[in-house]
């Protein structure tokens, strides 16, 4: 799933080693701020292109999906041409490709540059933590996981906040192309810094059938989660083969793969009940955490008149106590059993979320904020251990392919996420309002009393049907904050189901 480790031949030293480390960490903060730096500017985007909203968030599906389809790659690619050689050749075109969507005219090239986005960005990521483990000397490994994860963890944090600024302020082409220069100085300085380093290559098979159905699959099961509720679901003939295509396919992907000697996913890794442990947490979590910084955006936008900038601190200040917490969770994952720490961090992103199924209409920025502010600690209780008690549960030659793994679940789980969440919200404010507007059976005599106050009797039945409008989604935000806390709660015993560690894990894969 991910790539060998490389010979440590000649570590860097000094301001180069410093220089190489920081762009290289750039390449992996860029691949992650993607992720959710377009989540509070989807409705902008949507109405820029002339589309809805519903349609516009497979700008943040194509671009998971994508990335998901190519980190099994990693390893493969690298062992082919080199890992410097694959890390530069992604990281430019990264640039590139941003270039290109910022130029965007439809929704259709729009979704084709996240696509290719995503795939160059999928071996950033592994390759970005692999290239500075090799960069640093042995003796300073530590710094080097540290460098690794505090880029995975400040990404999602800023990305709503640079996201929400930037579409106010410049216009929502920017927040692709302010990753242009960025990508493009980052590149050259790592190949600058790491000229005369060796990058081995080799002969390398690639399970190609494997991938073929691997996309086959995933393509399916995502169009079809994406397009089903514009089509009335199982009522079109369409999606009835989308969701026959991806059941096969997947059948035929986990039979295969079983029985191939270098699968491009080595599924026989789910033996160790510790690991299938961790992986189905972290998909769960991770998909549960990312519906809602998904729908939480788009809810104040759509429904709160909050801009995207306001939209982006309302998401982004988990931030703030997340940064303070990480070294406290990292040295506190070390000393006591991160089970009880993986499940204490999920079971407080449910109570935050559940603390939010108390807003209403009347709700202010402070209000919203206080969840928001004490998710942070949360998300690393989260992040930190899982990935860690993942790797912890295999045997030494198996956990590249667990953290490979456990990471592809997870970026399929917030791609899966990001459209149920979406249908589950729009089939919710459809009933809620049906309900509420058979609940109303004095609306005649509301009407009545705004004609009387001065308005015409059309303005009246438009002002009735907006505040009807605006409860129903209200209350289907609340419906959907119920369904992902409990969703936390369930993947929150899942650990318990892994064995006690045998001593202090390494977090150092943690994102």
């Amino acid at each position: 799933m991910t790539a060998p480790a490389l010979p440590h031949a000649g570590p860097l030293t000094g301001p180069r080693l410093l220089v190489a480390a920081l762009a290289i960490g750039a390449g992996n903060f860029l691949v992650v701020l993607d992720s959710t730096i377009a989540n509070v500017s989807v409705p902008t985007i949507a109405g820029s292109v002339g589309v809805s909203v519903s349609q516009g968030s497979w700008v943040i599906t194509s671009y998971a999906v994508a990335e998901a389809i190519t980190v099994p790659l990693t390893g493969w690619l690298s062992r082919r041409f080199g890992a410097m050689r694959v890390f530069l050749a992604c990281y430019f075109a990264f640039a590139a490709i941003s270039l290109l969507c910022g130029l965007s005219q439809s929704l259709g090239m729009l979704i084709a540059g996240r696509v290719l986005l995503g795939l160059v960005g999928g071996p950033i990521m592994p390759l970005s933590q692999m290239l500075l483990m090799r960069i640093f000397p042995p003796r300073q490994a530590t710094v080097a996981s540290v460098i690794w994860a505090m880029t995975t963890l400040i990404g999602p944090i800023a990305g709503p906040i640079l996201g929400g600024i930037i579409c106010d302020g410049i216009g929502w082409p920017w927040i692709f192309h302010i990753k242009v220069p960025i990508a493009l100085i980052g590149g050259a300085l790592v190949f600058l810094t790491t000229r005369g380093l060796p990058d081995p290559t080799g002969k390398a098979r690639i399970d190609a059938i494997g991938l073929a159905l691997l996309v086959l699959w995933v393509g399916a099961l995502q169009i079809m989660l994406d397009e089903g509720r514009n089509h009335d679901w199982f009522a079109a003939t369409e999606i009835k083969l989308l969701a026959v295509v991806a059941v096969v396919g997947f059948l035929a992907f986990v039979i295969y793969e079983l029985t191939e000697a270098q699968p491009i996913v080595d599924l026989r890794i789910f033996r160790h009940r510790g690991f299938t442990a961790a992986a189905v947490t972290f998909a769960g979590g991770f998909g549960a955490f990312f519906a809602a910084i998904v729908i939480l955006p788009l809810w104040l936008q759509q429904n709160m008149g909050y801009t995207a900038t306001w939209a982006g601190y309302a998401t982004g200040i988990m931030g703030i106590l997340a940064m303070i917490s990480a070294p406290i969770v990292g040295k506190a994952t070390e000393k006591f059993d991160p089970r009880a720490i993986l499940s204490i961090g999920i079971l407080g992103l449910g109570a935050m979320t559940a603390w939010r199924m108390g807003f209403n209409s009347d709700v202010t920025f402070a209000q919203m904020a206080w969840p928001t502010l004490f998710t942070g600690p949360f998300m690393v209780m989260f992040f930190v251990p899982v990935t860690g008690l993942a790797i912890a549960s295999v045997t030494p030659e198996e956990q590249a392919n667990a953290a490979g793994l456990s990471n592809f679940m997870r970026t399929l789980a917030g791609a899966f996420a990001t459209s149920l969440v979406q249908t589950g919200w729009a089939n919710s404010a459809r009933v809620n309002q049906t309900e509420l507007v058979g609940a109303m059976h004095n609306n005649g005599e509301v009407i009545a009393g705004m004609v009387a106050g001065g308005a015409s009797p059309e303005v009246a039945v438009a002002n009735l049907t907006r505040i009807v409008e605006h409860q129903s989604v209200l209350l289907a935000t609340l419906d959907m904050f119920a369904v992902i806390t409990v969703v936390f709660v369930l993947a929150a015993l899942l650990p318990w189901l892994a064995p006690k560690p045998k001593g202090p894990i390494d977090t150092s894969g943690a994102h």
